[in-house]
């Protein structure tokens, strides 16, 4: 009797501990490709001969949903070329509510997305987007994304570095620069914080060009998903690779070699050219056999 009843209540723990788990915040991987998708645009190459002639494997770009099911809302995180399916998948999983989108930088994959929130597409009213100050100044000042402004589609909320605003009781939101191409606004990575912890940071110079530490960073967080545009630097013969000076993924997993928190690193944002968007790949399994994730469409983290 005193058996069955300790059995009975260790399964009532791990029962009321899994919803509660599923009522926390979570993330939803929305698209892991760079800024051009994949296939890219003009390729001709093996890399994206296979996905001209099936839709199905087709690579949407790098965004990702924050998802509070206790009020039944969501944010997305930069709004890329493929917002519109994004979006819509997101409201199909869930049901529930749009409530804006933050924005990490002024590069295409990353806010012209925007656009549909416009008069021509949705006419959205004062759809929140949450930006660093040389950002607004970018949207405030150019168009067509000022008119977004003038017309009262969007409502611009400037945010600080390392300022933390909450979203609701239970999740919150910091941005943090990071160093960049910043030819017409600042680049920040986000952290997103409930219970658990995740880093998203898609775009990025190389790691030691940052005044942070990486690893102390990844330690600190329960997730990281980090810049994996590149996987090494022979992937774009030809090319001054000086010019888009990304961490290649194999310079990553060398930092973190040693570090237990290689497990809770997710690359994210893959060029077209990178072998490891292909699942099938010897770059992505030595990738996980050094213990290491690649993001997928769809993942979801919880908070």
């Amino acid at each position: 009797m005193v058996k069955n009843l300790a059995k009975f209540f260790l399964f009532a723990l791990f029962f009321s501990s899994f919803i509660l788990a599923e009522n926390n915040p979570y993330i939803i991987v929305l698209g892991v490709a760079q800024d051009g998708g994949a296939p890219h645009a003009a390729c001709e190459k093996e890399c994206c001969e296979k996905l001209w002639l099936d839709r199905s494997l087709h690579k949407k770009v790098s965004s990702i949903a924050v998802v509070d099911p206790n009020i039944k809302e969501f944010w997305i995180v930069d709004a890329t070329p493929d917002f519109p399916e994004q979006l819509e998948y997101v409201k199909q999983l869930t049901g529930f509510n749009f409530k804006g989108v933050f924005i990490t930088h002024a590069h295409m994959g990353h806010y012209s997305g925007l656009l549909h929130l416009g008069r021509e597409v949705m006419g959205a009213e004062k759809i929140p987007v949450y930006v660093m100050r040389k950002m607004k100044n970018f949207i405030e000042s150019n168009g067509p994304w000022s008119q977004l402004v003038e017309l009262k589609n969007i409502e611009l909320k400037e945010l600080s570095n390392d300022f933390e605003i909450n979203l609701t009781e239970n999740l919150s939101i910091k941005p943090f620069l990071v160093p960049h191409r910043d030819e017409f606004s600042e680049t920040v990575g986000f952290q997103i914080k409930s219970v658990k912890s995740l880093i998203f940071i898609p775009d990025i110079d190389k790691w030691s060009k940052w005044n942070k530490n990486i690893i102390s960073i990844a330690a600190k967080n329960d997730y990281n998903l980090l810049d994996g545009t590149f996987y090494n630097i022979d992937e774009l013969p030809g090319r001054d690779m000086s010019e888009i000076p990304h961490p290649f993924i194999v310079e990553t997993m060398k930092i973190f070699k040693s570090s237990s928190a290689k497990k809770s690193v997710y690359f994210i944002h893959l060029n077209h050219s990178n072998p490891a968007l292909n699942s099938e790949s010897k770059e992505r399994k030595n990738i996980l056999k050094k213990g290491f994730n690649v993001a997928k469409f769809g993942d979801k983290f919880y908070l």
